[in-house]
């Protein structure tokens, strides 16, 4: 049972992520005994897994648990690994040191366009540092993968997650805009749910 639930969003976005906010909402509305905790993660990958690993560190390992999005599922799988933590991924990075590397410079923010950062060289050794093989524990991971996704191939997050809880998903997209869709089986796998009817997981 998880007591514990935290989220990391994806390159360039933030806690205002859609699938952010509506897990925030629906664990208000359902689970409010529940710890959440979606920080605003920094560009540098050592600075946010730092930030992560020391804001969980009093978390109880049997009931903490990670959601993570693209870049935020790469990291959440190291988190994991490292924690011997459950996981979700969506839609997750897989080698973000090589899809990164065309994104050096100034950039701005998804969410808020007037916000620019820069991601810098030497950001892609730290991710290359934060890189594990495989899910430490495949049975317990869930990954959420969307054949339509434009920006990650599906077929290498499908081969990265083969021996984890995989749900592909036909059609959507990157972002996972049908996420109410999924949201129950999100859910029930982070033993949310009161029981296995997931009738009530996508109620606002």
């Amino acid at each position: 049972m998880t007591t514990h639930l935290l989220y990391l969003h994806g390159f360039r976005s933030s806690p205002q992520s859609f699938k952010a906010l509506r897990l925030q909402s629906w664990l208000a509305t359902h689970r409010p005994d529940v710890t959440w905790w979606c920080p605003q993660l920094p560009p540098s990958p050592r600075a946010a897994f730092e930030l992560v690993e020391q804001g969980t560190a009093a978390w109880p390992a049997a009931g903490a648990a990670v959601v993570g999005s693209s870049l935020g599922g790469f990291y959440a799988t190291a988190l994991a690994h490292r924690r011997g933590w459950r996981c979700a991924v969506v839609n997750p990075a897989v080698d973000p040191a090589r899809d990164l590397a065309a994104h050096i410079g100034e950039l701005t923010a998804y969410h808020d366009p007037a916000e620019r950062f820069f991601f810098r060289p030497e950001f892609i050794d730290e991710l290359r540092a934060l890189a594990v093989p495989a899910p430490a524990d495949p049975a317990r991971t869930l990954a959420l993968v969307a054949k339509g996704d434009e920006v990650l191939d599906w077929r290498e997050m499908s081969v990265r997650y083969a021996g984890a809880s995989l749900r592909l998903v036909e059609g959507s997209d990157h972002a996972l805009s049908d996420f109410d869709a999924h949201l129950p089986a999100l859910l029930g796998f982070l033993g949310l749910l009161p029981s296995p009817d997931a009738s009530t997981a996508t109620t606002p």
